[in-house]
């Protein structure tokens, strides 16, 4: 190293030692003033108010500064007119108000030359810097001189992705690291996309869409602060290990306000848990359920039969509810247009003011023609015993009951009805069946909208305790009545106050009320009427009709970001082509982009998945690597050893002293697999940050590893052997027992 390269060096150590001391005096601030907000106040509502805010505020700032230490800084940008400027995950500012920046964030748009700039564009820059950093030492700087005409003496780097490389080839941890290092134009361009609409992110295997996505999820929350902290912002994942190797990114970006969830998480008060065969999902995922629940519900509004009326037992004699009565009834709700249990209480005034008719009739009737002999007070009466009579209430309960989603649906799924005989069988599950499933979460958001809320009850409850709050309250005063002083017994009125003097128990009791300071993503992930200010879906090639029905009633405004790649479609539940999918919802009104530049996956092993993919789609183009390894993927059938054994041996070969190695196997040879292979166990939510994991195809979509163990590829369908070819940034491996298929030999 020459001694100009040790003193930049030395000065780059400086400047990044400055930043890690001011976020530790900024992270001890932080820290000091939650503490501060967490000390006691007075017991007003505005003083608990204020405080719950100012904890949730400062709490925020302390878990970013926290998330951010590692490789904070790590870039610079020289301008042409003198200016520099360092480049981080977050903004930082010196200790004087108003001062200059002393980081930028890396959303910044001063910021944007680091990742677009070029030699022939260089948006004046002068000089672009990166900085590797391990934990707060500077390891390594490397310059890519941009300006060219200046003096003719500068030049553009030709080892200009030597930053980009170094990264794709490092170890990986089990976690997804943040490319904010190392953002390419056409990513950047999609980060930093417009807010609002749908923007469809397509790209193959290693195309980075998956990060993209959520450094624009990082984005949109510095841009739009106010708007996506009120609403918050969702990213959809496909399953618990996905999520958690993604969890990490936004934290280290700065962000830690997203609601992370799976398709099983999107209907409150229910984790889905249970699996349905292929084609029982895709009928449960077809939009034709939609109109199948419906009109389930609409069998739920009964009628008695005619000719035969129900009878409710009155003390003043037996009432007659017959069908033109209910039909009447039943109209009117349903003329409300609103859900089934909200369009309840309707019927039920129609069928209490009929049968209070009927009675007024048989009581005050003139027997001689002329009119009743009941006044408007006698009616009120007469009605108000109908309208509390637990009779009618059960005559009511028959023929229009309160549904909740969860026993309407159970209902529905045994005994099946508006859809084929052969779905309507395959269906069709007991009674009392354990378990919801994916498939069955936007059938129960269907069922949902459909049945409305009936909050009645938990308005009466609310009533109750509030009520009990209040009698508290009376006795607490009442106590402090009780117990004033008598010094001033003597006199008519003392000028000391106490508190019965300056509040009554009501208001008292309404201060005691707690007032809901969750965060936006924790209140949303409660409530299943939340509108999201964003929506982010990953594999959303996955999706069948029927969930994305239940997200777009998440997002009202149809701010979306969509990411997937019909490749790697394996369920039948998918929805199609991308038009196909939204037209129904957005018209022709959605941007479509294609990443076509494959940074993961070494060529070597991408030529190898596109030929599994043209044996049935000649057509196909894969996205080209920008890398190679030299390393060609092989294969080996098992032997004497059997399929365990041949595994055993295949991950003592690849296991790697650093990074991670994938076994990826058909579920149901999890077992076999497993029993004599060395540190794999087979299970159901696989720890991703140990050194060999075993998996399934559809566990592994989105995930990337050093080295991948492909067993019995035969047993793959297309789509899924796609996926599992490509998950390797360094080696791969095939191991079988059955004879490979053509595009592998």
């Amino acid at each position: 190293m020459s001694n100009r390269e040790s003193a930049e060096l030395r000065s780059e150590q400086e400047f990044v030692d400055r930043v890690h001391d001011r976020v530790d005096v900024l992270r001890g601030a932080a820290a000091q003033r939650v503490e501060e907000a967490l000390a006691p106040v007075g017991t007003g509502r505005q003083a608990r108010l204020e405080r719950e805010v100012l904890v949730a505020e400062r709490s925020g700032l302390l878990a970013a500064l926290n998330a951010v230490d590692g490789s904070l800084c790590f870039g610079r940008i020289d301008l042409s007119d003198g200016a520099t400027h360092h480049i981080g995950r977050i903004g930082i500012r010196e200790e004087e108000a108003g001062s200059a920046p002393l980081l930028i964030d890396w959303r910044a748009p001063v910021a944007r030359p680091f990742y677009l700039a070029t030699g022939h564009t260089p948006m004046g820059l002068r000089r672009r810097r990166h900085i590797t950093t391990e934990g707060r030492t500077v390891t390594a700087l490397h310059d890519e001189t941009l300006d060219l005409d200046e003096d003719h003496t500068g030049f553009e780097d030709p080892n200009g992705d030597t930053v980009l490389l170094a990264a794709l080839n490092t170890a990986r941890t089990g976690r997804m690291s943040d490319i904010v290092r190392t953002i390419q134009a056409e990513q950047d361009r999609l980060i930093r996309a417009p807010h609002g609409g749908v923007l469809v992110i397509e790209g193959g295997p290693g195309t980075g869409k998956t990060a993209v996505a959520l450094h624009r999820a990082a984005y949109l929350l510095y841009e739009q602060r106010e708007l996506l902290a009120k609403r918050a912002v969702l990213i959809v994942g496909p399953d618990p290990a996905f999520l958690r190797y993604i969890g990490e990114v936004l934290p280290a970006l700065g962000e830690t306000g997203v609601l992370l969830a799976t398709q099983a998480d999107l209907f409150p008060g229910v984790r889905a848990t249970g699996v349905d065969t292929p084609h029982v999902a895709g009928v449960k995922g077809s939009t034709a359920m939609a109109e199948a629940l419906a009109l389930a519900v609409q069998d739920r509004q009964r009628l008695p039969e005619p000719g035969a009326p129900v009878v409710v037992r009155h003390d003043d004699g037996d009432l007659l509810l017959d069908w033109e009565i209910a039909y009447e009834a039943r109209q009117a709700a349903r003329e409300t247009r609103l859900p089934h249990n909200l369009a309840r209480p309707h019927f039920a005034f129609r069928i209490i003011d009929a049968l209070t008719a009927q009675l007024a009739e048989r009581i005050g009737a003139d027997p001689y023609g002329g009119p009743n002999f009941l006044g408007p007070d006698d009616l009120a009466q007469l009605g108000k015993g109908v309208a509390v009579s637990e009779e009618v209430h059960a005559a009511i309960d028959e023929l229009w009951p309160l549904l909740t989603p969860e026993d309407f649906l159970a209902d529905y799924l045994a005994d099946p009805r508006y859809v084929p005989d052969e779905d309507a069988h395959a269906l069709r599950r007991a009674p009392d069946a354990q378990g919801w499933t994916v498939a069955d979460v936007p059938l129960l958001d269907e069922a949902a909208e459909l049945l409305g809320a009936d909050d009645s009850a938990a308005r009466a409850a609310a009533e109750a305790e509030r009520q009990e709050r209040i009698a508290y309250a009376q006795g607490v005063l009442d106590l402090s009545r009780g117990s004033e002083t008598y010094e001033f017994e003597d006199e008519e009125d003392s000028e000391v106050l106490a508190a019965h003097d300056l509040i009554d128990a009501e208001r008292m009791a309404d201060r005691q009320e707690e007032d809901d300071h969750r965060s936006a993503a924790e209140r949303a992930a409660a409530d299943r009427t939340w509108a999201f200010g964003h929506i982010i879906v990953d594999e959303a090639q996955e999706l069948s009709p029927m969930m994305w029905r239940l997200l777009m009633r998440r997002s009202p405004t149809r701010s979306m970001t969509l990411v997937g790649d019909p490749a790697q479609t394996s369920t039948g539940a998918g929805a199609g082509s991308w038009r196909t999918l939204l037209e129904p919802y957005v018209g022709g009104r959605f941007e479509h982009v294609r990443l076509k530049v494959n940074y993961r996956t070494p060529a070597e092993v991408m030529e190898l998945a596109a030929k599994v993919v043209r044996a049935g789609d000649p057509s196909f183009e894969p996205p080209g690597s920008v890398r190679s390894t030299g390393e060609r993927p092989w294969t080996r059938r098992a032997g004497a050893e059997g399929l365990s054994g041949a595994v055993a041996r295949a991950v003592e070969e690849l296991k790697p002293g650093k990074g991670r190695l994938a076994v990826i196997a058909p579920r149901a040879l999890h077992e076999e697999v497993a029993s004599e292979a060395a540190g794999i166990t087979a299970g159901e939510d696989p720890d991703l940050s140990r050194p060999v994991v075993l998996l399934d195809p559809h566990q592994a979509k989105g995930l990337e590893f050093d080295h991948v163990l492909v067993v019995e590829p035969a047993l793959f369908g297309t789509s899924d052997l796609y996926v599992a070819l490509t998950r390797a940034t360094q080696r791969l491996g095939i191991v079988h027992r059955e004879p490979l298929p053509d595009a592998l030999l």
